[in-house]
């Protein structure tokens, strides 16, 4: 499994879809992974650190497992076929469940867990965006660089559609 971190949430044009853009920790490929509005928000919200005043659905499952005494550890994207990704959400006493990836994505937001993904789905729907001249990949470690990196995977993102993800 390799681990991914969040890079952010966009909607593209000119298909006004949103994707979530996460990226290799250790490494330099991308995963896009077109989602629906209501998940995009959830993501979104939750990684501005938005708390509404009332649970959103994914806080509320989120509560709903705290006060059951269990804890999400990890989510793993697991699969993707026909554009469409799979993922599992893991529990601290070892139980899988199965979930859409934009919905464990939006818990793993909630809940500060690790997101990893498999081999397989890296290889097949993974992007390498790299446009600069350095043998190393820039750090994404303040909002400027994470601005950057933003800026240059839309202007990728201009020429491609989703079916081109597609093998």
């Amino acid at each position: 499994m390799i681990e991914l971190e969040i890079v952010g949430v966009r909607v593209e044009m000119p298909s006004n879809q949103p994707l979530v853009l996460l990226k290799e920790v250790a490494g330099v490929r991308h995963l896009p992974i077109w989602i629906g509005t209501a998940e995009a928000t959830a993501i979104a919200l939750a990684q501005q650190g938005v708390v509404p005043p009332r649970p959103l659905t994914h806080d509320l499952l989120c509560n709903i497992v705290a006060a059951l005494g269990r804890a999400v550890v990890r989510v793993n994207i697991t699969a993707v076929e026909d554009g469409v990704f799979y993922a599992q959400v893991v529990f601290d006493d070892g139980t899988v469940v199965g979930s859409r990836a934009s919905d464990a994505l939006a818990i793993a937001q909630r809940v500060d867990c690790g997101i990893f993904c498999a081999v397989e789905v890296m290889e097949e729907a993974g992007v390498q965006v790299n446009d600069h001249d350095e043998d190393e990949p820039e750090a994404i470690d303040t909002p400027e660089a994470e601005e950057r990196e933003l800026r240059r995977f839309r202007e990728f993102l201009n020429d491609v559609e989703p079916e081109d993800f597609d093998k």
